[in-house]
């Protein structure tokens, strides 16, 4: 198996994922849907042959205890990957992303106009949302390139790896990755305050430490950014207050309701051409509605609520969202009835029977008319 041949043909077909198990050829993950690459059925020993090479930098003793490990792995002249080697059924299997070399831009990833205000707040927790492959970290890389060229801050990164690498223009960028820099994400946690952060970046939130440090943070002056493996607004607000035990939940519900300020819950899309794909996104902002829902957890289910209404601080859902991509001719019908949180809803509004949607959400004044690949 020629593994600098494969990283190399999965960026020449603009692919984002790389899956290997033995018995299988190994799998290319190419705009959301996957592909078999090449004829070679992957065999015992060859499947320990590339763990051997892809895992030489790490500490075997200690991957050997855990079986599996998280890692950056770098070609030199071909490119950046994150790799995941774990066991299933006794026998080892490897995911592969690929790290993009470049940070898009906000308005080249067409994300809302919104996202630019959100980056310039003073303090707060932002979280940015969606499932596996949902391109959040292409997301916060963009909104935390874009904080580094317009304002003076002090960013620090916790990192599992690190995946996008940042050069320092009007901020000071510290990126720091577990494993090489900090021996895990409580230690470094722990000290994080000390550094005399502007900007705080996690990037990714997976347990109660690093939620209450996160909210601890955002609470006492700081921007706080991070990611979380929910689908939209509430489904967030409940998986942060279920990282807590019950005496605790009045507690975090109004440390929640004072910082946080916005999150950003985002789906790829198809585009109409098929050559790549779009983001749609939910996006929520404090205010005093959204407050109340979080406090009152008998008003939760009203966030849906919240959201549609509060259009005049730049919210919207995911069916405005899809909706305007599907107006604009960017994602045909099938796809956004398919990606619609309430499809029934949608379909209605398209044929001009719905008049209850956030009519004033912007998308931005981008040109739609694409070529090529997106940064998704």
């Amino acid at each position: 198996m020629d593994l600098e041949k494969m990283f190399q043909d999965l960026i020449a077909m603009g692919g984002s994922d790389i899956h290997i198990k033995i018995g299988n050829k190994p799998i290319f993950r190419v705009n959301g849907d996957l592909f078999d690459y090449g004829d070679e059925i992957i065999s015992f020993e060859t499947m320990n042959k590339i763990v051997l090479l892809l895992t030489k930098s790490l500490d075997q003793d200690e991957f050997k205890s855990e079986k599996e490990a998280d890692f950056r792995f770098v070609i030199k002249g071909i490119g950046r990957f994150r790799v995941n080697v774990y066991m299933q059924r006794g026998t080892y299997a490897i995911a592969i992303r690929r790290v993009s070399h470049t940070i898009s831009k906000i308005e080249d990833l067409k994300l809302p106009d919104i996202v630019k205000k959100i980056a310039l707040l003073s303090r707060g927790l932002v979280l940015i949302t969606g499932t596996a492959g949902s391109g959040k970290s292409t997301t916060m890389a963009s909104i935390i390139e874009y904080i580094n060229q317009n304002r003076r801050a002090n960013i620090i990164t916790i990192e599992d790896p690190i995946e996008f690498l940042f050069k320092d223009k009007k901020s000071i960028i510290q990126q720091r990755e577990v494993g090489s820099d900090t021996k895990d994400f409580k230690g470094s946690l722990r000290y994080l305050l000390r550094q005399d952060p502007d900007i705080v970046v996690i990037g990714e939130i997976r347990d109660q430490e690093t939620m209450a440090t996160a909210l601890r943070a955002a609470n006492t002056g700081h921007l706080v950014f991070s990611t979380l493996h929910t689908t939209d607004a509430k489904q967030t607000i409940d998986r942060i207050l279920s990282f807590f035990e019950g005496h605790q939940q009045n507690e975090i519900r109004s440390l929640l309701a004072a910082t946080l300020e916005a999150s950003i819950s985002q789906r790829l899309i198809p585009t109409v051409e098929g050559e790549s794909r779009i983001v749609a996104t939910e996006v929520m902002i404090k205010n005093d509605y959204v407050k109340d829902c979080i406090l009152n957890s008998e008003k939760r289910s009203s966030i849906k609520d919240a959201i549609k209404k509060g259009s005049f601080y730049g919210m919207h859902g995911f069916d405005d969202s899809i909706f305007k991509l599907y107006s604009n001719g960017m994602i045909s019908y099938e796809d956004a009835l398919l990606n619609a949180t309430s499809p029934a809803e949608f379909e209605m509004r398209v044929k001009g029977v719905d008049d209850s949607s956030n009519s004033d959400y912007s998308l931005g004044d981008y040109d739609y008319n694409m070529t090529g690949r997106d940064s998704y």
